[in-house]
């Protein structure tokens, strides 16, 4: 066919011309306004928030894994639920004050209280923490117990995890009572396949201390690895990227409580990789990456009623301390979250507990004899996202061990 007139080849070209400029005109005024709102939002996030990330110092120590810098100021940023507290760690590692002389434990009822994050609680200042204010309250209430307490709590530990906390550092006090703070997700920690998937690492190079299973079958400890880093498993690229940037920006700090940046897709790609793994081969099979409350299902996938298994494995190996060094063991129950009898995460762990003759404090249960029908304790006990104890949460677990202790005196020796 003939070749277009000239003037109508020009008005296409114009046409396309005004369209790119049209586009590249808003395109600028979105980007202009979007670094606006960033600007704005940085400067007015400056203002108002007290700082902007949390820094927890860390150490590694051998036999017992990574804890936190002994003396040191530790800040915590929960921006979901408007919360920032500095505190700072005693000169063992851990969020409390220093630990009594061993001879002022001795002349009363010594309690030390092992657990994970809702023993660190970082949320709240040392003075509201439960136990605390247990002391506090036991002061005037069971004044001849003459009751001091301490506590040994790294957040994402479970019980088996845990145990060099009482061999290096709870022992030393001699202990009347050894209390275990129990919360759901301690189930999962207690497996070494869902520890290795859950924070990324080598299941044969952990920061902490874990158990596996030897060529009999036979559930053995191993001590955590100094060189764990070195074997972290392979981050997702725009994750890291995200975590460097709301470390320097405000404005980012707070897009973050509104973002999801692909943990499920993370965790799933970890479990592919552990799960090539000898020690996890076939245990993986049914893995969620939904933490949830998959205890409370009747029918549990392997990995699931494997940790169960190094769940008892790991409070024997508590029990058989507190026996050999003449303390009473009690385990306490976190929050709504484990419930009480009739849920079955409370009883798969009751069932443990109750076959080694271990009794169990339940939070839930004390709230819900001391409150109305139908109360729900994520009004007031829980931060409403970060799910770990207020002040008031605290109170109420003050309240409910300092009740089973006026039950249960003869704990104290």
């Amino acid at each position: 066919p003939p070749p277009p007139p000239r003037k109508y080849v020009r008005i296409l070209r114009d046409a396309v011309l005004n369209a790119l400029r049209m586009a590249a005109w808003n395109a600028a005024l979105v980007i202009s306004g979007l670094l606006l709102i960033a600007l704005v939002g940085e400067a007015y996030f400056r203002l108002t928030k007290p700082f902007i990330a949390t820094s927890i110092p860390f150490r590694f120590v051998d036999g017992v894994g990574l804890i936190r810098d002994p003396n040191a100021e530790l800040r915590y940023a929960d921006w979901r639920d408007d919360n920032f507290v500095v505190s700072h760690t005693n000169s063992l590692g851990f969020l409390d004050r220093e630990p009594v002389s061993a001879e002022r434990a001795a002349e009363g009822c010594h309690i030390a209280f092992i657990g994970d994050s809702y023993v660190e609680a970082r949320e709240v200042s040392i003075a509201d923490k439960f136990h605390v204010r247990l002391e506090d309250m036991a002061a005037r209430e069971l004044p001849h117990l003459d009751i001091t307490t301490q506590a040994y709590g790294i957040t994402g530990t479970g019980q088996i995890n845990q145990l060099p906390f009482y061999d290096e550092y709870a022992r030393r006090l001699s202990p009347n009572l050894v209390v275990l703070v129990f919360y759901s997700n301690d189930f999962h920690n207690n497996s070494i396949a869902l520890y290795s998937v859950h924070f990324g690492m080598d299941p044969d190079r952990t920061r902490h201390m874990s158990a596996q299973r030897d060529e009999h079958g036979n559930m053995t400890l191993r001590p955590p690895d100094p060189e764990f880093r070195r074997f972290l498993l392979p981050r997702l690229w725009y994750k890291s990227a995200w975590k460097r940037l709301i470390k320097v920006s405000y404005f980012a700090a707070w897009l973050n409580t509104k973002s999801d940046l692909g943990d499920d897709r993370r965790l799933a790609a970890w479990a592919n990789m552990i799960a090539e793994r000898p020690c996890c081969a076939s245990l993986l099979d049914g893995y969620s990456p939904e933490i949830g409350r998959i205890f409370s299902k009747e029918h549990l996938p392997p990995v699931y009623q494997e940790a169960l298994e190094y769940t008892a494995f790991g409070i024997d190996q508590f029990k058989r301390r507190a026996d050999r060094d003449g303390a009473s063991l009690a385990i306490l129950t976190a929050t709504a979250e484990m419930g009480a009898r009739g849920d079955l995460q409370f009883d798969r762990l009751n069932a443990i507990s109750e076959a080694r003759g271990i009794p169990v404090i339940s939070e839930y249960d004390y709230i819900v004899r001391q409150k109305h029908e139908g109360y729900d304790v994520l009004d007031e006990s829980l931060f409403r996202h970060n799910l770990h104890w207020t002040p008031t949460g605290h109170q109420w677990v003050a309240e409910a061990v300092l009740e089973w202790l006026k039950d249960n005196q003869d704990v104290c020796g």
